[in-house]
Order: C-alpha cells, then structure tokens, then sequence
C-alpha cells in the first residue's frame, strides 16, 4: 500500500508541521526560557514539550490499537496526574523537544500506513465512551494547536515582555 497523502488524513498536515513549527518557535530560546515557570504550579516549555512526546507515545498505541483490535479498551490520559508525578520535570528543553520530535516521525510513520477502512475503527474510551480514530485524529490536531500556542505564550512572556518597557501597558499575558 502507497503512503497516506495529508489531505485524505484528518489533521496529518498539521501534526507533520508542528515539530517544524515549535522548532522555528524556539530556535534561539535559551535554555533558560525553556525551563521557566510563570508559577510553581504552571508548567514550563520543557514540561509541555515531554507532555507531547508522552502523548504522542499514547495516541499511537491508540491508534494502532484501533486499527488492528476490534473496539479495544483505551485506558484515560491524565495529564495532571502524570504532572504531578514528576514525569515532566528534569531533562533539558532541547532534549524533550529532540524526544517529541522523534516520537512524531515514529507516528507519522505509522499514520501514513493506515488502511482505508481505519478512520471508521472504534475503541472504548475509558472516560468518554466511543471514539472512533476519525475522533483520534481530529483531537490530536486541536491538542498541538493549544501547545503551540501554549509554548508561544511562555516564551514570548519570559523572553520579550520583561524588557519591553513602556510597552507592556498595551498588553496583558496569561502564560
């Protein structure tokens, strides 16, 4: 079977950019900026930048589950749970972001591959019941876009807004 175009795949444009984006996001972020916190019990960009490459490891036994398994039980995804843990923290921004780089190559692998039939395929959610990978791939996109702009806030409040001066009465940032 040929590879998956993007546009006969729900959202696999946008998952195929968004390594590239975060990428030229932080290109000349110092390490410093990756690792800051607004808040002690905020996340920093290092922090979201492993939740990705977690999540990514979980919606690809997901969707390989669903592809392959008839309806399989799909356990939930507490990301706080998993924050609170520690899984997060430790590790530099530059090696969590080379990890979910890696984990998104290992998932657009995959993705490309699925057969015709797979968007229709089901499993059962642990919380919400029935999703079907036509679901999957719909919230994965929306997810990477709320990260983007997540990391786009964190960064932009700890590197550009301290030193701008006068021109901080114009703005208000929530990171």
């Amino acid at each position: 079977m040929p590879p998956r175009s993007p546009q006969n795949l729900p959202g696999l444009s946008l998952l195929e950019q968004t390594p590239i984006i975060i990428e030229k996001i932080l290109l000349d972020a110092p390490d410093s900026t990756l690792s800051w916190k607004p808040a002690s019990d905020r996340w920093s960009i290092s922090e979201v930048l492993a939740h990705l490459a977690d999540v990514e490891q979980a919606n690809r036994d997901r969707t390989r589950r669903m592809a392959q398994e008839d309806s399989p039980k799909l356990e939930s995804y507490d990301q706080n749970a998993i924050y609170a843990s520690g899984k997060y923290s430790g590790g530099s921004g530059r090696e969590r972001l080379h990890t979910f780089c890696h984990e998104r190559d290992r998932t657009l692998s995959m993705l490309r591959y699925l057969s015709d039939g797979a968007l229709g395929r089901a499993g059962q959610h642990a919380s919400i019941g029935r999703i079907t990978l036509s679901d999957l791939l719909h919230e994965w996109a929306f997810h990477d876009l709320g990260h983007i702009r997540q990391i786009s806030e964190l960064y932009r409040s700890a590197a550009f807004y301290p030193k701008m001066g006068a021109f901080k009465t114009f703005y208000t940032v929530k990171p």
